[in-house]
């Protein structure tokens, strides 16, 4: 990384913490970070890791080479208005919103006759808080190839990076890993239910759970085999592992997640159509 790289984020939230975390001497140097967030309770932590914070953009933003736009999707628009006269020709654009499209931010951070001429779409999910994330990203064809693997090394700084080369694939990131969190935080707690109402206590079910998570996900990780192979091996003919899996399929498990994730990136469609319209 150059010594004078200067990255700046615009909105300070868990996600911006958490990518900093990352970066803060792996990607550069805590002075050479910027944190403009307007919710000024938040300006302790940061200060408390040696990053300038401001609750509004100034001058200051223009010496930042990199920009990170980690706000809502719904404040995005906004945000853009309030900091693009700082955006300079040779900036690396980088958003973390879901549901809004190249084509929006672009016109946004241009204007409608000349838009940005490129920038980065990714998204992260809350693994990313532990350095456990996994990233989908966008980068437009017209970034010269440096600029992409600098995003992909600052995505990579909170977790693995998955490159995707088309944008509309980012819905069904944001269906899958995106939300994804969500789904296996539900399935721990329907384990969690199941097994406290065969007479396990809470404590016990819970770390059941979690752990019966942790170990299949890490063994599936270094395996050479299919995830099917894996299920194979640990159901026997007529067990009580098949008898488990026969109630999932006669509920229609496999369509059930398919159904979800098509609803997931439906609506992030959708937001890009809502959101795009500001």
């Amino acid at each position: 990384m150059k010594q004078n790289t200067k990255i700046a984020f615009i909105g300070g939230g868990n996600m911006a913490m958490a990518m900093a975390s990352g970066m803060i001497g792996t990607v550069c140097q805590a002075k050479d970070i910027l944190v403009i967030d307007i919710n000024t309770a938040g300006h302790e932590r940061w200060l408390g890791k040696g990053v300038k914070a401001s609750s509004q953009v100034t001058k200051e933003l223009a010496q930042c080479n990199i920009w990170i736009y980690a706000v809502k999707p719904q404040n995005m628009h906004e945000a853009i208005e309030s900091s693009k006269i700082h955006l300079r020709q040779g900036t690396l654009v980088i958003s973390i919103a879901a549901g809004l499209n190249t084509q929006s931010l672009c016109g946004w951070l241009g204007s409608p006759a000349k838009p940005w001429p490129g920038l980065v779409r990714v998204m992260p999910n809350t693994p990313a808080l532990i350095g456990k994330g996994v990233t989908g990203m966008y980068a437009m064809p017209s970034l010269d190839e440096k600029d992409v693997l600098l995003a992909e090394q600052i995505m990579s700084s909170i977790g693995s990076v998955v490159r995707v080369q088309e944008e509309n694939l980012l819905d069904g990131v944001t269906a899958l890993s995106g939300s994804g969190p969500a789904y296996v935080f539900l399935l721990i707690e329907a384990l969690v239910d199941g097994a406290r109402a065969l007479g396990l206590d809470n404590n016990q079910a819970k770390k059941l759970a979690i752990e019966t998570i942790l170990g299949s996900a890490a063994l599936a990780a270094v395996s050479d085999q299919e995830p099917a192979t894996l299920r194979e091996n640990v159901t026997s003919k007529g067990g009580t592992t098949a008898a488990a899996l026969a109630v999932f399929e006669q509920h229609k498990f496999r369509e059930t997640v398919k159904q979800a994730m098509q609803a997931a990136s439906d609506r992030a469609v959708e937001m890009s159509r809502e959101l795009g319209k500001s």
